[in-house]
């Protein structure tokens, strides 16, 4: 049985598709088949055979896959560093671009189209977005990582400080250390991940919403392809977003499981080592499985707004606790030094801070790009009715304001606990363990540690439900009903990629599938540039 893929418009509303973009569509067909599947045929079972290839080899040769990985990883950061931070910076500057040109006045979903919700419900959705693992893990760790390395300007081994100089800043100067690694943490989340997720949620969004193709990704490269777009071009196209999303997920995951067994072990002696790791990967999954099969019922929804409080909630805490005028001021004085070290930061050539700009910037910018299809189509669902001038500004602002305060009160937090306590607990520890040992030189730790603990592992579950939706909608050909089995399918195989990635090297092993991936999609994005920027132009520009 075969039916025609039905363009995202919402029942009841006319949308204003463009004649020239609609033909074709009839050559996208769906698959039902006897296990009540229904896929667009060719994307989903390579991807799928692809991954599930993927586990086996890696659960079989696990001593063998790790140093293939650590030397994947070293290889594509340190040969095309220079690549993934170029690519971030054009990101940034066809934002820019876009904000600046008339096509900024361009509505999605059409002139006379409304936007779906108000302001402040947007802005929160936007908000939640830029919230998650993420953010737990890199909280404290990046900070202090850049803080206590020569590039941010003070060490700390074995007790005893060495000093640097920052930046021409006088050795020592551990005000000038702490601005530096700031300036350095807000960069790697504010204006240029932002820039990454809105230029896919933006083409997204308009090919969707205004040109009525189906919301995937190759519908971004109609313009250029015409109708090969639904042939192996598009195709091919849609399989590496489909990787790239699960092994940026299973990044996420690998992230989030080392952070949890960090802190059950610091509240509770639960040994640290892969099998815990394994175990909470497992238990974890299969609690999103649980949410897959359920849907997207109430208590799904107000598991996700009980994080959101619950987050909140330790970030106030942190504030009013915490070195409160200190980082109160710091969100003003980051912001000051993000805007100050932005040219240096962003430079992709003659760069002498390798460990920095590739061991950092470039696996980020690869873990944003393989993210983006995650985040972009998240972003593209809610933000009808905007214009893209609208759109640009406050997919770019908006979060980014909410990473560099989370940021900033953690951030800010433990190096005043270094610098003005002599607290050194925190950067003697592994990164997953950094959160806990700040929190542990606060009031009521065990408290805010059992509420980080709990953030990390409900950010893990709602992301693997909707990344597993986010990638079944790809491998469906843009479908968003497919049937609930093929969720099923994704969401345990986002798990499996976790463990065998754990098993075959760790955080180092996810890091380069995270890279490895990023980089071919990091060409498409690069390319679908020229695509909006065309589909943009035959579109009509409001006042």
């Amino acid at each position: 049985m075969t039916e025609k893929r039905d363009p995202m418009i919402p029942d009841g509303e006319v949308n204003p598709i463009d004649t020239d973009y609609q033909i074709g569509q009839d050559n996208i067909v769906l698959n039902v088949g006897p296990f009540g599947l229904d896929i667009h045929n060719r994307v989903f079972v390579i991807s799928g055979l692809l991954v599930v290839a993927f586990v086996v080899l890696t659960l079989m040769f696990q001593t063998q896959v790790e140093p293939m990985f650590t030397g994947l990883r070293g290889w594509l950061t340190s040969n095309l560093d220079w690549f993934f931070i170029s690519a971030g910076n054009v990101f940034v500057i066809v934002c820019l671009g876009l904000v600046l040109s008339p096509l900024g006045r361009v509505r999605i979903g059409g002139t006379e189209a409304k936007a779906d919700y108000t302001y402040l419900s947007w802005f929160s959705m936007l908000f939640a977005a830029g919230m998650g693992i993420g953010l737990m893990f890199f909280g404290v760790s990046e900070p202090l990582s850049h803080f206590g390395s020569s590039f941010g300007g003070i060490a700390v081994e074995n007790g005893v400080r060495t000093d640097w100089a920052p930046l021409g800043a006088a050795a020592g100067d551990a005000e000038a250390a702490s601005r530096l690694a700031m300036a350095a943490t807000v960069f790697h989340w504010s204006l240029h991940p932002w820039a990454i997720y809105a230029i896919l949620a933006l083409g997204l969004a308009l090919f969707s919403f205004n040109k009525g193709l189906p919301l995937t990704v190759r519908s971004l490269f109609y313009p250029l392809l015409g109708e090969r777009v639904w042939g192996w071009p598009g195709h091919i196209v849609d399989i590496l977003a489909v990787l790239a999303t699960l092994f940026g997920l299973a990044t996420s995951l690998g992230f989030g499981a080392a952070q949890a067994s960090a802190g059950l072990n610091f509240l509770f002696d639960v040994p640290l080592g892969n099998n815990t790791q394994i175990l909470l990967v497992i238990g974890i999954t299969a609690i999103a499985l649980m949410s897959v099969v359920a849907g997207l019922d109430a208590g799904v929804k107000r598991l996700s707004e009980i994080n959101m409080l619950l987050a909140v909630l330790l970030l106030v805490f942190v504030i009013a606790v915490g070195p409160t005028l200190g980082i109160l001021g710091g969100f003003f004085k980051n912001l000051g030094a993000y805007l100050e070290y932005l040219p240096a930061l962003s430079n992709p050539v003659g760069r002498d801070d390798a460990n920095f700009s590739q061991g950092w910037t470039a696996f980020y910018w690869a873990w944003w790009i393989s993210w983006s299809p995650f985040v972009g189509m998240f972003i593209a669902r809610v933000s009808r009715g905007r214009t893209v001038r609208e759109f640009i500004v406050s997919v770019l602002i908006v979060p980014s304001l909410a990473c560099v305060l989370w940021m900033t009160v953690f951030g800010e937090t433990a190096i005043t606990q270094v610098v003005r306590d002599g607290y050194e607990a925190a950067t003697k520890a592994e990164l997953p363990l950094q959160l806990f040992m700040m929190l542990e030189a606060l009031p009521l730790a065990q408290i805010t540690s059992f509420i980080a603990i709990v953030l990390v592992v409900v950010f893990f579950v709602t992301s693997s439900d909707s990344g597993s939706l986010v990638i079944d909608v790809i491998a469906a050909g843009g479908k968003v009903d497919a049937p609930t089995p093929q969720r099923v399918f994704w969401a345990t195989f986002e798990g499996l990629v976790a463990i065998a990635l754990i098993l075959g090297g760790g955080l180092g092993a996810l890091q380069a599938m995270a890279v490895s991936t990023g980089f071919p999609f990091t060409i498409v994005l690069l390319v679908s540039v020229i695509s909006l920027i065309k589909g943009l132009s035959s579109e009509p520009r409001g006042r």
